[in-house]
């Protein structure tokens, strides 16, 4: 088989802290197919949630396989930054009798969906129109906080692969720097993905009620974005709200730094759910105060990104990345 011309059909999968997905795409612009989304907790590893989902869609392993997988990959051990799963990309492509298995982070493979996406694919959350050929941005909040986007470069792409979801998070007010300063007690360094998670809005939501002296509430992520727009308790409001706005400011500066006049694409699991909340939030206006480039930055178009297969996609085009480059190791992140 030529590897060049005939890497179809493929498995791609896009593996979070929470949920792993699988699916097949059976040819070159296909929709994925035979799709199923397992939770990570309930298997062992990578294998045995393969093996899963070969066993629930009765389709056969392909000889080819890309996973998007939300952690740092760099080489052949990859150790998951919000799940417990170990694995070795050789022994897993050993083990399931792949012929080919590439590896990036989740990110990394959503950004290198964004030139797929359509009108119809993204929601409008303010700004002018792109720039062609400049940079893009991208950052998503789900179990984690990712980041990533595209550089120009005269064949195309380069995707980038950084951990920006760990930079320290900066507060613009009192309020916050009053929640920045209780974290901060707790847990040491405050990150961005330390409140722009799932994870994080109940971190938010705690800091907010232990500032005002309330007494203390279990509630889960969808338990607080709920309670928020329905109007049922102030302080998921005020911490949907604060969410809203912190990723504001952080998308802002990710866009200032990498240039992105191509544009700044919000994925993950939370954003996408909020409905009409997020485009009427303080998102936009804190994406663009940052003083005298306030005017640079109104220029440059926010989305959100509803294609729900987007991670999928981007996985594929990582595989023909790999595969265009003629890389033969088994981990191979420097295909990117």
């Amino acid at each position: 088989m030529n590897l060049l011309s005939a890497p179809y059909p493929r498995l791609v999968a896009d593996i979070g802290g929470t949920n792993a997905r699988f699916a097949i795409i059976a040819a070159p612009g296909a929709a994925p197919t035979q799709l199923r989304s397992l939770r990570c907790a309930e298997h062992a590893g990578p294998e045995a949630a393969v093996r899963a989902w070969l066993e629930d869609t009765g389709a056969q392993l392909p000889d080819f396989a890309a996973f998007g997988i939300a952690t740092p990959i760099e080489c052949d051990a990859v150790a998951m930054t919000n799940h417990p799963w170990r694995f070795s990309i050789g022994a897993l492509r050993a083990a399931l009798g792949l012929r080919r298995l590439t590896v990036v982070n989740d990110f990394t493979a959503l950004a290198l969906s964004l030139p797929a996406l359509g009108d119809g694919d993204l929601l409008s959350v303010g700004g002018g129109e792109p720039r062609a050929g400049a940079a893009r941005a991208l950052i998503g909040a789900g179990t984690g906080l990712g980041v990533s986007g595209l550089l120009p470069a005269p064949d195309g792409w380069v995707p980038l692969q950084g951990e920006g979801g760990h930079v320290t998070l900066p507060a613009c007010n009192a309020r916050e720097a009053a929640v920045v300063a209780w974290l901060g007690a707790r847990h040491g360094h405050v990150s961005a993905e330390r409140v722009l998670s799932g994870p994080g809005l109940v971190a938010l939501h705690d800091a907010l009620r232990a500032l005002d002296g309330a007494p203390s509430v279990e509630r889960t992520p969808a338990e607080i974005s709920d309670h928020a727009r329905a109007g049922g308790c102030r302080h998921c409001l005020e911490a949907l709200e604060l969410f809203c706005a912190l990723l504001g400011t952080v998308a802002g500066d990710l866009a200032l730094t990498l240039g992105a006049r191509g544009g700044l694409y919000i994925g993950g699991g939370i954003v996408p759910r909020l409905g009409d909340f997020f485009p009427r939030s303080g998102f936009r206006e804190r994406f663009l105060a940052k003083g005298r480039f306030r005017p640079w930055l109104e220029r440059v178009p926010t989305w959100v990104i509803l294609a729900p297969h987007a991670a999928l996609i981007g996985a594929s085009a990582a595989l023909d990345r790999a595969i265009e480059v003629g890389f033969t190791s088994l981990a191979e992140p420097e295909a990117l």
